[in-house]
């Protein structure tokens, strides 16, 4: 069983609720970690993953999530209290991953250790990208993910060199054939 993955669930076309899909991105191409982690952007595939949680002793799941806060409050909320948080009552990924965890314990399968690292949207609405707030907050949400990956994990976690900005992975997620460059160069 592999140790760690990183799972962005969220849609990208409702504005602010993609915000845990472009952070997964954004780590992949402006971060190293060792040892290594998978990083799976898992959009709004929700009871698609449920071989994902199979594979893992531990999912860490990046979310927008609807809680009766401040927009861009940021929770980092283990699974076992996932329902107590109305994570199940958004779109069709939240509803998706927890029943994921429904079905493994009905196949009699070992539960992976999981958390939630969530941030309170502001605008969810029919748009590609973020809202400014979203924006703003966006670096505390890489900060606070590098540092759950560093001190809950012991992971080495690397700036690299060159930064691959949040303006171009939003650009690249509006227009995948513009000339932005792919995300794999």
């Amino acid at each position: 069983m592999k140790k760690l993955a990183i799972l962005g669930v969220g849609n990208i076309l409702e504005k602010d609720d993609g915000i845990a899909i472009y952070a997964t991105k954004y780590l992949e191409k402006n971060f190293t970690c060792k040892p290594e982690i998978a990083i799976i952007n898992g959009g709004v595939e929700g009871i698609n993953l449920l071989n994902l949680f199979m594979e893992y002793e531990y999912i860490l799941i990046l979310d927008a999530i609807e809680i009766e806060d401040e927009a861009g409050s940021i929770y980092h909320i283990p699974s076992e209290k996932l329902t107590g948080y109305g994570l199940n009552s958004g779109g069709a990924h939240e509803i998706g991953v927890l029943q994921c965890f429904d079905i493994l314990e009905l196949m009699g399968k070992e539960l992976p250790s999981s958390s939630v690292l969530g941030i309170v949207p502001k605008i969810i609405d029919v748009e590609i990208g973020l809202s400014e707030m979203m924006e703003e907050k966006f670096p505390i949400y890489i900060k606070t993910l590098v540092n759950i990956l560093e001190n809950n994990f012991a992971i080495e976690v690397k700036k690299k060199e060159e930064e691959y900005p949040l303006s171009k992975i939003i650009e690249k997620f509006k227009n995948p054939q513009s000339s932005v460059e792919s995300f794999e160069s």
